[in-house]
């Protein structure tokens, strides 16, 4: 590497008269020139617009699907790949998945990073134009419900009011889906006016946190997953009981899980495109009936 910069850089003093890079003696790291810096820069750029031109034929040609999805719906992802898994892997196409958090869906598909997003995001149950941005394929709404470890004593109601929840001891996430319910109903400054007792990036540190009994609190969730660390089917403990959410909140707000592509992206491909026929796919894995994989 070193006689690749030592030549690169004669190179370029005896076309321009100017240095890319200065030594500062044995053993200590170059030091870029300005215009060394500049031609780096450059170079970053170049090579960032080919591997963007080299997606983007790749898609184009349908050779690649990447599609990204939150850990919870992973599992619809992998129902519907079973249903064009055959046709796909017979033409050799390579699919793609990445785990992309809910706070970060529309940089990941405005970017071109995936093709299609999987997750869920807080809406107005009254709304029709649910990702007016976006084309948008739904397939599950529900709303949210109180996982607590509090004992019945200090908490025996089975609705929770939007003043009640002021006064509990809340466990949320720090970002996400379910912070934006808090703060359509609350306000950006919602900190102020809810007991929050902890913040978590993900729901099995707060299960853990439940479950150790160092905090005793209510963690904001959806109702499937409440459900779920009910039934055992996540980590639990059996001082945990569900309450759901009375109907005084406003506005009514219901987690709405679905696809999400590009608007207008899909019609630029025919039909027998991969990316059609995985939304298809979704299309009708979601008119199936069939339960939310969990």
């Amino acid at each position: 590497m070193q006689k690749q910069l030592d030549i690169m850089n004669r190179n370029f003093q005896a076309l321009t008269g100017e240095l890319l890079v200065v030594k500062q003696g044995r053993g200590k790291h170059l030091l870029f020139t300005p215009t060394g810096l500049e031609i780096v820069e450059r170079a970053r750029a170049t090579f960032a617009d080919w591997l963007q031109t080299l997606g983007d034929s790749r898609r184009r040609l349908g050779s690649t699907l990447t599609v990204g999805t939150t850990e919870f719906t992973l599992g619809f992802l992998g129902r519907v790949w079973e249903r064009v898994a055959p046709q796909l892997l017979e033409r050799e196409i390579e699919l793609k998945v990445v785990h992309v958090r809910t706070r970060d869906f529309w940089k990941h598909l405005d970017s071109n990073q995936v093709d299609l997003l999987c997750g869920g995001l807080a809406a107005d149950a009254r709304d029709n134009q649910i990702a007016p941005d976006y084309d948008f394929q739904e397939w599950h709404r529900e709303g949210l419900a109180l996982l607590t470890n509090l004992p019945v004593r200090e908490l025996a109601t089975k609705t929770i009011t939007a003043q009640k929840l002021r006064t509990l001891p809340l466990v949320i996430p720090s970002r996400g889906v379910i912070t934006d319910f808090i703060e359509r109903w609350y306000g950006p400054d919602f900190r102020s006016q809810l007991q929050i007792t902890a913040e978590i990036d993900d729901i099995y540190y707060g299960l853990a946190l439940l479950r150790s009994r160092m905090t005793y609190g209510c963690m904001l969730c959806a109702r499937s997953i409440g459900e779920a660390a009910i039934d055992g089917r996540l980590p639990t403990s059996e001082d945990f009981r569900l309450i759901d959410f009375a109907d005084d909140f406003s506005p009514t707000l219901q987690l709405i899980s679905g696809v999400f592509a590009r608007k207008g992206g899909r019609e630029t491909f025919d039909p027998s495109h991969p990316l059609n026929i995985l939304w298809n796919a979704f299309r009708d894995e979601a008119a199936s009936g069939r339960p939310l994989p969990l």
